[in-house]
């Protein structure tokens, strides 16, 4: 499977959203078992996401468990990471990730260094989790991503302008490739019916060097997916810069003026990688 562009949480204690999200159309399911169900819901998300998930899934699906640190997180790796895994598990989205040490916690809780054990995804969602981006994304060889949960983080912040976000993004931007790991995906847009919103904000998330975004709402997705495509001109782009490097080794320019080298060569057969999903 090509890098997911959309991944869409759906509530753990709501079977039927949860149905629903799987057709949708996502790249990624997320249940989640934190933010979206209430504490007197606990129990019931975590027996019905555990159920859902002795199957097989027609696309991944990922369980957003609640913090280790919290009343609820180490039960909920019990039910939804058992000894042997769940055949319909494909990953665990941690919140609330602030060191290295709670990602190799859950790693060898949920046996995650053996094969076939779901990837672990840490969120980090406080200013000491940003500091720490390089130290987590590095933590287990068993972590896949990381990535921000940006309404938690600006209140930890007290930032006020979205721009206020913008170095904590390029942070963990940075530190995923410096782990060697895929570049991490926007948090949600939490407002379903400001499409020209999240579209603008798809853009910013794009040119910071983000890739693909979380949703909250199925009409989100195709926002998203065109947001992250690349366009007819930058696919014709791409594909000029890819024939001249294949006819000629080395540095060279371009008819149009541009200069071609190692560098804007990968950035384009990126590009051609990403036009493959359309």
């Amino acid at each position: 499977m090509t890098s997911p562009l959309t991944w869409l949480y759906a509530p753990g204690d709501r079977p039927r959203v949860v149905a629903k999200a799987l057709v949708s159309g996502a790249d990624v399911v997320v249940i989640d078992l934190e933010d979206a169900v209430a504490p007197d819901r606990k129990a019931y998300a975590r027996a019905a996401c555990a159920e859902l998930l002795g199957d097989p899934q027609p696309v991944p699906v990922h369980v957003r468990v609640n913090a280790l640190a919290g009343p609820w997180g180490e039960a909920d790796l019990v039910a939804v990471a058992p000894a042997g895994g769940l055949a319909g598990l494909a990953g665990l989205r941690l919140p609330k990730v602030s060191s290295p040490a709670d990602v190799v916690r859950v790693a060898r809780r949920a046996g995650s260094a053996h094969g076939g054990a779901p990837g672990l995804y840490a969120l980090l969602e406080t200013a000491l989790g940003i500091e720490r981006a390089h130290d987590v994304a590095t933590a287990h060889p068993s972590l896949r991503g990381i990535s921000i949960g940006e309404e938690d983080l600006r209140t930890d912040l007290g930032v006020r302008d979205d721009a206020g976000l913008d170095w904590s993004r390029s942070r963990v931007v940075v530190a995923a490739r410096a782990a060697g790991l895929a570049p991490p995906t926007q948090s949600v847009h939490p407002d379903i019916r400001d499409l020209d919103g999240l579209r603008a904000s798809c853009a910013r998330g794009r040119a910071l060097g983000f890739l693909g975004r979380a949703a909250i709402h199925p009409c989100q997705l195709p926002v998203i997916e065109r947001a992250y495509l690349p366009t007819e001109e930058e696919i014709e782009r791409a594909e000029t810069v890819v024939k001249a490097a294949a006819g000629e080794q080395g540095a060279q320019a371009l008819p149009d003026g541009r200069f071609v080298d190692a560098a804007v060569v990968t950035a384009a057969r990126r590009v051609l990688s990403l036009a493959r999903r359309a």
